[in-house]
């Protein structure tokens, strides 16, 4: 069993930047791929970020280039940091964890942080 709790979340203007915090226990974290999900009033929930354990990471398309997902295996801890924020980012952001392959969806769930982009 893995728990994952998230921080980080906040209401933030246009332009503006957040750092995700995913915080897990329960089990070996270097063996785990992590990943942000987000998910918007009415649509589906959508991946954002993943890191694999090796440290290979891919992004969803509109957000290369503005979004980094990082680990910490010492503290066992995954951040997505989040730059140049638009409205369009607003969302519930997930953290998830699993055995799997990169970019696929892992068993565990954190609880969800709400981001707000507005000013």
């Amino acid at each position: 069993q893995v728990q994952l709790v998230e921080s980080g979340g906040g209401l933030v203007q246009p332009g503006g930047s957040l750092r995700l915090s995913c915080a897990a226990s329960g089990s070996i974290f270097s063996l785990y791929a992590m990943a942000w999900y987000r998910q918007a009033p009415g649509k589906q929930r959508e991946l954002v970020a993943a890191i694999s354990s090796a440290g290979s990471t891919n992004y969803l398309d509109s957000v290369k280039g503005r979004f980094t997902i990082s680990r910490d295996n010492v503290k066992s801890t995954v951040y997505l940091q989040m730059n140049s924020l638009k409205p369009e980012d607003t969302a519930v952001y997930y953290c998830n964890a699993g055995r799997v392959r990169l970019g696929s969806r892992g068993a565990y769930w954190g609880q969800g942080t709400q981001v707000t982009v507005s000013s």
